[in-house]
């Protein structure tokens, strides 16, 4: 007698119940990054966000080995 494989059962229940958030999650993550691919270095250098925060962009990595000289 074969025995009853339960994993049929619970990814079915399981995608009935998640596929909203799943697609609401690709959906906005390739919003966001079709938008975030557009921007260009012009577009940084005119965003009143980027320079309010520029003082904490910095081009050295936390690892020396890794240095980055600008």
């Amino acid at each position: 007698m074969p025995k009853f494989d339960p994993w049929p059962v619970f990814f079915k229940r399981e995608w009935n119940r998640n596929w909203p958030f799943l697609v609401g999650f690709a959906v906005t993550g390739t919003v966001i990054t079709k938008l975030s691919l557009g921007l260009t270095e012009e577009d940084a250098k005119n965003s009143a966000f980027v320079q309010r925060h520029k003082r904490y962009a910095t081009l050295q990595s936390p690892n020396p080995r890794f240095h980055i000289n600008p």
